[in-house]
Formats: structure tokens, sequence, C-alpha cells
């Protein structure tokens, strides 16, 4: 399991966790929610108590990640494998992305 801690403008909005490559959560923090001039981080993910689930990295956060020749670069440099989302996610949204929204990876606690 991995866990990212989702930011939008420094401020904690959620997290974002990966069971296995085909199982994924996002659930906003009670105090985003609770916080009415807060606004969701997404279109597609309104701000609700529900759990999001997929079956692959959600539109929103898989759309944060570079593309083409950039993409192969950033895998062969941080030796992160191209199918492995999460992972490159974690490595290169941690500041400085095109929008409002960051991630900082969780150490788990059982390595």
């Amino acid at each position: 399991m991995r866990i990212l801690e989702v930011y939008r403008n420094g401020q904690r909005a959620g997290v974002l966790i990966q069971h296995n490559p085909k199982s994924y959560e996002f659930r906003y923090d009670d105090a985003w929610l609770a916080n009415e001039n807060l606004p969701a981080i997404s279109l597609t993910l309104p701000k609700t108590r529900q759990t999001y689930k997929a079956d692959h990295l959600f539109p929103f956060f898989f759309n944060m990640l570079s593309e083409g020749v950039n993409r192969k670069l950033q895998c062969r440099q941080l030796k992160i494998d191209e199918n492995d989302h999460f992972g490159l996610l974690a490595a290169t949204a941690t500041h400085d992305t095109v929008g409002a929204v960051t991630v900082k990876p969780v150490k788990s606690e059982d390595k």
C-alpha cells in the first residue's frame, strides 16, 4: 500500500491511496470538508464524505503526469517503471505543478 497526502495551495485536502495496481482510493480530510470556503480539488472529485474508489489512477491525478518523451526521460532518470503512474506522481508532483494541487508521499511504517 502506498499513500500520498494531497494538498491544494499548500493546505492538506485529503489522501490518495494505492492498495495495489488495480485498487485506488481518494478521500477528503474532515477539516477540508467542514470548511465551506474550500473548493473540491477537481470537478470530477466533488467534496463529499464518501471515499472514491477506482481500479485505475483517477484521471485528475493521471493528468498531472508528463507525457511522451518527457515521461520517458523522467522514468529513466528516476528509475521508475513507465507503467507505475502512482510512483511517477509521487516522484514528480511534490512541488511546482501546473495547477494548485501537489502531493506528498507518506512513509510507510512497515518498511
